[in-house]
């Protein structure tokens, strides 16, 4: 491991599987000290804690799990204090815990949806509670969000709930980019494609609660319901790699202050998020500079 300055303690979110495990893999790598937020270390988790403990060992990087669960702000207060009374800092967070659901909207409790906003809207709120007094009051660090390119993108149906979690994450970001930056934090969203091998996304995704209208949608959709993600598949080209999104997020941690895109997409289906995108940042500082608020935007997040 490096000792230099360039080291930094880092919270990865959802880090038992997927992009998570990949990027704490790739930061710790990278020479930085990284905790693996995941829930039910002891239980569900063990074995994804036992495999990074072996990870740690064979490649001597400094990396270990954190119990962290984004639906319970005790849990998160818990997993930021860990690292503060073993660290003495943080430096980076990575909002990666998130959960995807599959299905026609109607079929969807409002209780599914509330849930599901939990994990990938309020999950990132209790962390940055936790995290941000501490980023403050050093007067540096870094926020990296995990987000998608369906909240702008081709959004295909059938994912709706996700896509409306997703697309409110964003929104979250935006906002919290321009507050924190006068406490000398960096925001950087990464804006995955439809990566449809190399994580478990799709494979753990939910299903409506209400079978009896998510059959009446079947009976009408199908075979689209039946093949969706086939057909996402075949959009992705043979070497299209899950792994560059943790490479990327490795390239941004080392990135100086002030010089970090506020977005870096990693779209191998090319679904039009980078263009949509482009135009809606490009719009937001503008109206910041007519309304003065040009203090509030960085090289990278004017672009």
């Amino acid at each position: 491991m490096r000792n230099d300055d360039t080291a930094k303690v880092i919270l990865v979110t959802g880090a038992s599987s997927g992009i998570g495990a990949l990027s704490v893999r790739a930061l710790a790598l990278a020479g930085h000290t990284v905790y693996a937020g995941i829930r039910r270390t002891a239980t569900r988790n063990a074995a994804a804690v036992a495999d990074l403990t072996r990870y740690g060992t064979d490649h001597q990087v400094d990396v270990q799990a954190v119990e962290l669960d984004v639906t319970s702000q005790d849990s998160a207060d818990a997993a930021i204090d860990r690292i503060l009374a073993e660290r003495g800092r943080l430096d980076v967070v990575v909002h990666n815990a998130g959960h995807m659901v599959l299905g026609a909207a109607e079929a969807f409790t409002t209780e599914q949806l509330a849930d599901l906003y939990d994990v990938n809207v309020l999950g990132t709120q209790r962390v940055n509670r936790a995290a941000l007094p501490t980023l403050r009051g050093q007067g540096s660090g870094l926020l990296v969000w995990i987000g998608s390119s369906s909240t702008r993108g081709g959004c295909p149906p059938f994912l709706a709930p996700y896509f409306a979690a997703k697309a409110a994450m964003d929104a979250l970001a935006v906002s919290y980019a321009a507050e924190v930056l006068p406490f000398g934090i960096d925001t950087a969203i990464v804006v995955p494609g439809a990566f449809t091998t190399g994580t478990n996304h799709f494979a753990n995704a939910g299903t409506p609660a209400d079978r009896a209208r998510a059959e009446a949608y079947d009976r009408r959709h199908q075979p689209v319901t039946d093949d969706l993600g086939k057909r996402l598949a075949a959009l992705i080209p043979p070497d299209a790699d899950v792994s560059e999104v943790a490479e990327a997020v490795v390239r941004l941690v080392a990135m100086p202050h002030g010089t970090r895109p506020l977005r870096t997409h990693l779209d191998p289906s090319r679904d039009g998020s980078e263009v949509v995108s482009a135009v809606a940042d490009r719009v937001r500082a503008d109206f910041f500079r007519r309304i003065g608020l040009d203090s509030l935007l960085t090289a990278g997040s004017s672009l």
